[in-house]
């Protein structure tokens, strides 16, 4: 069983945290990198980083800077900053209320398939969501967790966006808690026109606890990826 050494960031600006977790990422890539070069075979540690950001909009290397809809004063007016980030995907937001969880594991250690890797941090969330009554699924060709898929009313209310090289991940997940989704306004999430975004609170009407949806994320991540958590 693999060991993931869980750090909780608090609440940090998008590029503070940024800075931790890439930190990680290419310290596992060298300690790869030297076992290949001298046949080695030092372990890879693994890492899950919880935090949430300050208000931040951040296109992914795919993305589409018109699917921002506001320009420089738009963006000062709102409290909002913009970053490009090295993930996958769109445009999406992060801000206040949100869980945001960034895996920085080797897949090496697990499986080699990032398919299968986005599936089942798909999985945990699913699986989250079932555990307070909300069902949430799959939208067929879009990344994340949605509610309501086929229907009228189909809304994401969890965007993911990965990076990997050398099989090593980093970047992950933002579930929807408490977040105030009038900041969805100013954007087209995720390039996706004519869905809409929601949030725990909204779909449950009430005050969520988030240290106890932490709790069920680590559940469900330890189970999927026969994993076991500890304090780093």
């Amino acid at each position: 069983m693999q060991e993931i050494l869980l750090k909780d960031l608090g609440h940090l600006p998008y590029l503070e945290a940024f800075e931790i977790q890439n930190s990680y990422f290419e310290a596992i890539k060298a300690i790869k990198l030297k076992n290949k070069q001298e046949e080695l075979t030092e372990p890879t540690p693994n890492y899950f980083l919880f935090t949430s950001h300050p208000h931040v909009y951040t296109l992914g290397k795919s993305g589409d800077a018109r699917h921002l809809l506001l320009q420089e004063e738009g963006l000062k007016k709102h409290g909002v900053t913009f970053v490009k980030s090295n993930r996958g995907g769109d445009i999406t937001y992060h801000g206040p209320g949100q869980i945001i969880g960034y895996p920085i594991i080797d897949l090496d250690n697990f499986y080699t398939d990032i398919h299968k890797y986005l599936r089942m941090l798909e999985e945990v969330i699913i699986l989250t969501l079932a555990d307070y009554g909300i069902k949430g699924m799959r939208s067929e060709g879009e990344t994340g967790v949605w509610l309501d898929v086929g229907t009228p009313f189909a809304r994401k209310i969890c965007a993911m966006g990965v990076r990997t090289s050398r099989w090593v991940t980093m970047h992950g997940f933002a579930l929807n808690v408490s977040t105030d989704l009038s900041y969805f306004d100013h954007i087209i999430p995720c390039g996706i026109v004519g869905k809409g975004v929601t949030s725990m609170e909204r779909e449950l009407n009430k005050a969520i606890d988030k240290t106890a949806v932490k709790k069920s994320i680590l559940k469900h991540f330890a189970a999927q990826f026969e994993a076991e958590f500890n304090m780093g």
